[in-house]
């Protein structure tokens, strides 16, 4: 622990089992060289994220739409973001 005089606290959990979330910003690059980026554990990730998503969003008792909402509004972004190229060439096509 560090000395409670330097204004410094030690961090109660090792820096490679904290989220994102809770990382400061100078602890960012070294936090990022700890994951794992290999192919299956970057499955394991959207893996990990996909469920936390269901199990909050999808699978409660009381549901509501916001869940698939979230999932329409990723998938509008997306599809914006995919063809934004042809829209703004097609924005000039109709006056001239």
């Amino acid at each position: 622990m560090a000395d409670p005089g330097d204004g410094k606290m030690a961090s109660p959990a090792p820096l490679k089992e904290k989220r994102l979330m809770e990382v400061r910003v100078g602890e960012l690059p070294r936090w990022l060289l700890l994951r794992d980026l290999s192919p299956s554990g970057v499955a394991g990730a959207f893996r990990r994220g996909y469920e936390r998503y269901h199990s909050k969003y999808i699978d409660v008792r009381k549901g509501s739409v916001s869940g698939v909402t979230m999932v329409l509004a990723a998938y509008v972004l997306f599809s914006y973001c995919l063809s934004y190229k042809e829209l703004k060439h097609e924005r000039w096509r109709k006056y001239h």
